[in-house]
């Protein structure tokens, strides 16, 4: 799909964007091999997150009044780093918009905010076979980790 080349524009999501980012975070977990799309779920946390500052904060890139990408932080204390530290919970950018570089800027913007915030280190997870994405996060600084996640649900 053919689009203009005009700015797109990096912010802050507030509650009025939940259903769009809801729609974003769709695309993702139907990607991702652990998650399955839950509308309602998604919500939920997406509502919970924009409410409550301290637990993070969501970036979205616009175009126009359409939400195009979104990436999550989330805020946790590292004992190992002895501070503040964050997690890069989502990101994604709508399959219409990519190759534009706007998970550059969403990942830039939220660098650069989870600094400002005083935390000294970002984690994220990233499917073991999306090689695009381990690329892509690599490129931007982030080194692997020898550690493996693992997770109970309950």
């Amino acid at each position: 799909m053919q689009h203009s080349l005009d700015r797109v524009g990096i912010r802050q999501a507030t509650a009025v964007d939940a259903s769009r980012l809801g729609k974003l975070l769709a695309l993702l977990f139907a990607q991702e091999v652990d998650f399955k799309p839950d509308t309602r779920r998604q919500l939920r946390a997406l509502r919970l997150i924009l409410s409550q500052p301290n637990i993070g904060h969501i970036y979205c890139a616009t175009k126009g009044n359409s939400v195009i990408g979104m990436v999550s932080i989330l805020f946790t204390v590292s004992t190992a780093e002895g501070g503040r530290a964050a997690w890069l919970e989502d990101m994604v950018v709508h399959p219409d918009w990519r190759g534009r570089k706007i998970g550059g800027q969403l990942l830039h913007e939220a660098i650069n905010r989870v600094r400002a915030a005083g935390c000294t280190r970002i984690t994220l997870l990233t499917d073991s076979t999306n090689r695009a994405a381990i690329q892509f996060y690599e490129q931007a600084g982030f080194i692997r980790s020898g550690m493996i996640p693992l997770r109970l649900h309950l």
